[in-house]
Formats: structure tokens, sequence, C-alpha cells
């Protein structure tokens, strides 16, 4: 053979393969656009895979990825594309490196049957079995249908293009249009963050990827410090515009995202006390409870703001499952045995204090505003049970604030050890940031056991 025809061959199926969207996406993905391609020549017959598999770097750092092509064979999944892809699980298992995957795909490749469901099921489990030992973040850009769709959640976050598609079932199958979209999903709280192209994404991932660690036994990289603005809420505490919220439209009654603290990475949980009245619906809960295990699961600090009444507990709540998502809430706390700092800004009713702040939470360092107010009972409640004999003589507004500064205040909570310190707002920052710098060393030997058993 003319080794000058295999050039040319080379240099041909090179373009050809290099003008692809999937192309395209990966280099939107990677600094400067530069990747190297694995497998770039593997075939499902006389085609290709319908999927590109690449390493490069991302903030510097190693990532692997795929980028689904829905040119070639409309990137329908079937055993060559589960096999490079799989390809990819393992190196990043195995470098101890993040993993994104970008999907598009018209979905299985149907001349190969229950062969193709099964080049799902495999990617599924290695997906399992990478999970909590280096990051997994999934891009849904176009249609990703069936157990695609599965395979793309079970990753730490999914981000979504606005025109893209995401269902068990399609719209075809249901009938409705809304079936799949982007804002169906991010209020469903299947994805944490929508986004308008690519290059949106790619800065979502990036972002994602500096907040959280190479892999389960390394640390995310240290910025700048860069002083809190000394605003309320989060901006309070946090690095001046390092907060990024995930999931946010999903459970509005809580935020949760990562910020830094100091140039450190942290997870931020708060309540938002401006929805239901303050107090957590169950959908907030749920958010809650599974950013807390990924936060645990890469030992990243968690900084808690609570400013809550208690949980909603009406009765379609209970019906959609409020008891549940508190305890699903209050265990993942408890399991967790990275850092934990709850700051106490506001309310702390209940078993809102049980599940965030108390002793079951496993709180290292839990602060308080000196006007917080932390009591076993709702005001009006506590009041009707500890001062029903004043309430004809005395209006039951000046009672229940009565109970609030009394029986409620931070400094009784304080006489018991509930509270490690009390403070004013313009020493949050720095309290914070002390907490945070004593428990760097952290370290929790657990009962050796399979896993916990999550509340159903």
């Amino acid at each position: 053979m003319d080794c000058a025809n295999g050039y040319t061959r080379l240099e041909t199926e090179t373009a050809a393969l290099c003008k692809s969207e999937a192309y395209s996406r990966l280099a939107a993905l990677f600094d400067g656009g530069v990747f190297t391609e694995l497998d770039r020549f593997s075939k499902n017959g006389e085609n290709g895979c319908g999927v590109v598999t690449a390493y490069g770097n991302v903030n510097g750092s190693g990532v692997y990825a795929f980028s689904q092509d829905v040119s070639v064979l409309s990137g329908a999944m079937g055993r060559a594309q589960a096999a490079k892809i799989k390809k990819v699980y393992d190196l990043a298992f195995m470098n101890g490196a993040p993993i994104v995957g970008i999907y598009d795909s018209k979905g299985a490749f149907a001349e190969e049957g229950v062969d193709a469901l099964n080049a799902y099921g495999d990617l599924i489990a290695a997906s399992g079995k990478i999970s909590g030992v280096v990051p997994q973040v999934s891009v849904v850009a176009g249609t990703c249908i069936g157990s695609a769709a599965v395979l793309a959640t079970v990753a730490d976050v999914t981000v979504m293009l606005e025109s893209a598609s995401l269902c068990v079932n399609s719209a075809a199958i249901t009938g409705d249009e809304a079936t799949g979209t982007a804002e169906l999903n991010a209020k469903a709280g299947t994805v944490a963050a929508v986004v308008s192209d690519m290059a949106e994404a790619a800065a979502v991932v990036s972002g994602l990827l500096a907040a959280l660690p190479d892999n389960n036994l390394s640390v995310p990289a240290i910025c700048d410090y860069v002083p809190a603005t000394g605003a309320d809420g989060i901006e309070a505490i946090v690095d001046a515009d390092s907060f990024a919220e995930l999931w946010k439209d999903f459970g509005r009654c809580a935020k949760v995202g990562f910020a830094r603290v100091a140039g450190n990475s942290v997870g931020v949980v708060a309540t938002n006390p401006d929805v239901n009245n303050a107090k957590l619906c169950g959908n907030g809960a749920n958010k809650i409870a599974r950013f807390v295990r990924f936060c645990d699961a890469y030992s990243i600090p968690v900084v808690t703001l609570l400013d809550c009444a208690g949980f909603m507990g009406g009765a379609d709540d209970e019906a959609d499952g409020s008891v549940k998502a508190v305890s699903t809430l209050t265990m993942a706390y408890a399991e967790a045995t990275t850092a934990k700092v709850t700051v106490i800004t506001g309310k702390a009713y209940g078993a809102a204090y049980t599940a965030m702040a108390g002793s079951a939470s496993g709180a290292d360092i839990v602060l308080s505003l000196a006007d917080a107010a932390i009591c076993p009972l709702e005001p009006m409640t506590a009041v009707q049970f500890l001062y029903k004999d004043r309430l004809g003589e005395e209006k039951r507004e000046a009672l229940e604030e009565e109970y609030k500064l009394t029986a409620g205040s931070p400094f009784e909570a304080a006489k018991n050890g509930a509270v490690t310190d009390i403070i004013t707002k313009e020493q949050m920052a720095d309290k914070v940031i002390a907490a945070l710098d004593m428990l760097a060393s952290k370290r929790v030997s657990t009962v050796e056991k399979k896993h916990s058993n999550m509340p159903f």
C-alpha cells in the first residue's frame, strides 16, 4: 500500500470527523478548544459510532469527556458506541479525573435489539461504580430520551440547553408538548441549570469543576480571597460574586450552590424566608438533602444559613411526602462527615433546628445572630400552651414576642451548648472563616457498613 495514500485517507477522514457538532461542543468545553480524541476511527459496521470521546484540560486540570454525534446514525446507542464511552469511564476512574457527558441522540440502535438496551445498562453500571469517586457532569444538548435520560441524570449534576429535550417517554408518546422541555425539567429538579447554548453550558461546567476536587481523595483548587460584600444573607459570608446557585427553579424555599470562603470551595445551603412563610416544603428539603450528600461525597464543607419557621405540614403537603422529605434531609445532615457550620440568622423553629443545627445534624459549629429565635415550637403554638392564662388579658402578638425573647433567645440555647457562639452580622464572615479554618483537617471514621438505608 502506498504510504501517501494512507496519509491522504487520514487527512480525509480526520477532516470529515472534525466537521461534526459533537466536535465543536467538545472544543467549547476544553481549555482553548484543545483536546485529544480517543478511538476516533472506531466503527459500527461501515459507519462511525455516533460519539466522540476525548480527554483534555478544563481549568488546567485533566478531564475526560464524550459527545454524542447525532449526524452519525442519529447518535444511536449500540454496542460500539457504548464500548467507546465505557473506556472513558474506565480511564476517568483509573486516573481520578472528572467525566463530562454531552448527550444528543435519537435513541437506541434498533438493529441490535436488546443488546442496545444492555449497552445503556453497562454505562449506567459504570456510572454507578464511579459515583462519589470522581465528579460526573452531564450536558443535555439535544434529544435525550428513555434509557439515555436515565444515564444523563444519574450524574452528580445535569445541565440542559433550552432547546434540548430530556424525558423517559417522548412527547410523541405522551401526547403532551410540554414533555421533556427544559422548563419542566428545571421545575422538577431533574436538571441543575438551564442554559441558552453550548458556550454557556461550558462556562457552567467549568465553574462546577473548579468548585469540585478531581476525585474523592483530592481537594479543590484554592482561589484568591475576595472579601464578602457585607450584604445580607449568602453574600455576607462568601467571597464577593462567588456564589453559583444550582437547582434554583426547584424548591424555591431553599437555595443551594457552591461558593468560595477565603478562597476555599464550600457548599452553601440557605433557607429562603421570603417563600412559604419561611417554611420548607418537601421539594426544598429534598434539594438540600441531595446537595449535602453531594458535598459530603467529595469532603466539601457545608455552610448552612438557617432562617426557617419549620416545615410545611398540611394534608396536601403530607400527601406529597413532606414527612419523608424531612426525614431524608435530617438523615443527610446526620450522615455527612464533612465539616458543617450552621449560622442561625433568624428563625430556627422545631424540626428545622433539629435537622440543620441541632445535635442530629452533627454540625461542628453553630453560630447565632443575637436577635435570632431558637424555639422548640412556633411562638403562636407555644403561647397557646404556655401563656394560655394570659391570653384573655394580653395581646397574642406581645406574648409571642415575649416567648421569642425569653425561652427562644439564643442566649438560652447557648447555656446548654446548643449554640457555639452568639455573633453580630458584621462578624459573620470572619467567624465562618475561622470555623472552617479550624475544621480544615477534620477526619471521621464511621462504622463499617455497606451503606445507609435512606428514608423511603
